[in-house]
């Protein structure tokens, strides 16, 4: 073999193992997840109360975007303060698939959405009629007393006979119960009737649960709610998913439905779920949303106080020199007051 053709196969052969490290690098998945600044969405291409008023302003919702990291995704999240890395486990249960996990996020995002309707509709005087059905079961803990009695999507309706519409009375009955103690079940599955007994027990340790503190093993459960409302509104989120957009959405819907407009002309962001009491609740990725509104120049941002996440964003908004106002809530009044007060000379 010549020289020259020893040169051309040693070179075909580097070109080969680049290509294969290209391969692994790119598309071998590791068992992590990681997290990065996503986008602040403007609500009034999202949100349409028929015969709405317009905004000279943007409500907007902000997002967290989510992958399987790749061998370069994951070197780059350790290095950098706004992509954070998780293990698979804690974002999806095991052997749960990418259309199941997507659809649990859609149910969650789906209640979002009732709750805030009937926060505004109430707040804005408006005709809203709420039938509550039960509670749906998102998510069920491994190892726990549910698993393999409940299955994802079955409706609970009564708990030891008594009558279960909401999240917060199954919550309730639950919690006067301790572990050890069995209770009955009765739920809708495909359409039947079910009873089944469960037990209650301590939480696995991940859970930080207190040591007394004892459950069935289902976490996130959400109220089977419909809603009618007048007048009618739509509501496309493209596939957005997660319970965090609630506060937003609120605020988008309370202002389409009243004659004032509360964003006087200002870009307006935030983060926060909301339940029919109008409270908002706290959020994951609240420091990357700082990011993602900064980066759409939002001028107000409302964050939930619960939980840390308004000293979180906060820390954030001064590490990356933002402008952003940073707005402590934790009801959907507290939002509203402030932009009652806010100064109308913008737009």
């Amino acid at each position: 073999m010549s020289g020259s053709t020893k040169r051309t196969v040693k070179i075909s052969y580097l070109w080969v193992i680049i290509i294969v490290l290209a391969a692994l690098i790119t598309f071998v998945r590791l068992p992590y997840y990681v997290t990065t600044p996503g986008e602040a969405k403007a609500l009034d291409n999202v949100i349409e109360v028929d015969g709405g008023n317009q905004d000279r302003g943007e409500f907007m919702l902000t997002t967290v975007r989510i992958g399987e990291a790749n061998i370069v995704q994951y070197l780059w999240a350790m290095f950098n303060e706004y992509h954070h890395i998780y293990p698979k486990e804690d974002i999806r249960r095991e052997g749960e698939t990418d259309e199941e996990y997507h659809q649990r996020q859609l149910e969650v995002m789906s209640s979002s959405q009732k709750n805030a309707t009937i926060v505004a509709y109430r707040n804005a005087g408006k005709e809203v009629e709420v039938i509550n059905n039960g509670v749906l079961v998102t998510d069920i803990i491994e190892g726990m007393p549910a698993e393999g009695k409940l299955k994802l999507g079955d409706m609970i309706v009564e708990v030891d006979g008594t009558t279960v519409d909401t999240t917060e009375q199954l919550l309730k009955i639950l919690g006067g119960k301790e572990k050890g103690d069995s209770v009955t079940i009765t739920l809708r599955r495909d359409g039947k009737t079910v009873e089944v007994q469960v037990s209650m027990a301590s939480f696995p340790e991940k859970f930080n649960a207190p040591e007394d503190k004892a459950g069935i093993g289902i976490t996130g459960p959400i109220t089977a709610t419909e809603v009618k409302t007048e007048p009618d509104i739509k509501i496309d989120t493209n596939q957005i998913g997660g319970p965090s957009a609630g506060l937003m959405f609120t605020l988008e819907i309370y202002n389409q439905l009243t004659e004032t407009d509360y964003t006087k002309g200002y870009q307006i962001a935030g983060t926060g779920t909301i339940n029919q009491d109008g409270e908002v609740g706290p959020i994951g990725g609240i420091k990357q949303k700082i990011v993602a509104a900064d980066k759409a120049k939002a001028e107000v941002f409302f964050a939930p106080v619960a939980h840390n996440n308004y000293d979180d964003a906060v820390e954030a908004a001064k590490d990356i020199e933002t402008e952003m106002k940073i707005v402590p809530v934790e009801t959907f009044k507290d939002a509203l007051d402030y932009l009652k007060k806010l100064n109308s000379s913008k737009g």
